[in-house]
């Protein structure tokens, strides 16, 4: 029932801007958190950007300043709005919900992404030169 799902991946030139799009559906509630991971491969799995229900939202340095995170409760969705693209960004974008989340995003959000109970499937994101 509970589902989330990733849009709006794609391929761009280095600098281009890309929006990623996660519509959650089948939550009891709206109080949940997003959160966005990335995979590249060879690499681990690294956080980038998380939000609470209430607005509170934290955004990795390495991305600070390129990208902004966003959400729509209404539209029950989150947003990842992505420019200044480079080759480094090339990954697997993952959507993530903690629904057991605080109103302010925890400071160790981005070493536990286990403590993300729901995951979309992901989408692409290719950035060449």
């Amino acid at each position: 029932q509970v589902q989330l799902v990733e849009s709006g991946g794609g391929s761009v030139q280095t600098g281009g801007s890309l929006r990623l799009s996660c519509v959650a559906s089948g939550f009891t509630h709206d109080t949940y958190m997003f959160g966005w991971f990335r995979q590249a491969p060879g690499k681990e799995r690294e956080a980038v950007a998380a939000i609470t229900d209430k607005g509170d939202f934290d955004v990795r340095d390495y991305v600070k300043g390129r990208f902004i995170v966003s959400r729509d409760n209404a539209k029950r969705t989150t947003y990842l709005q992505m420019a200044s693209l480079q080759p480094e960004d090339t990954a697997i974008y993952y959507c993530a919900a903690d629904v057991d989340a605080p109103v302010s995003v925890p400071k160790n959000w981005a070493s536990r992404p286990s403590g993300f109970e729901f995951w979309g499937q992901g989408t692409q994101v290719t950035v060449s030169s």
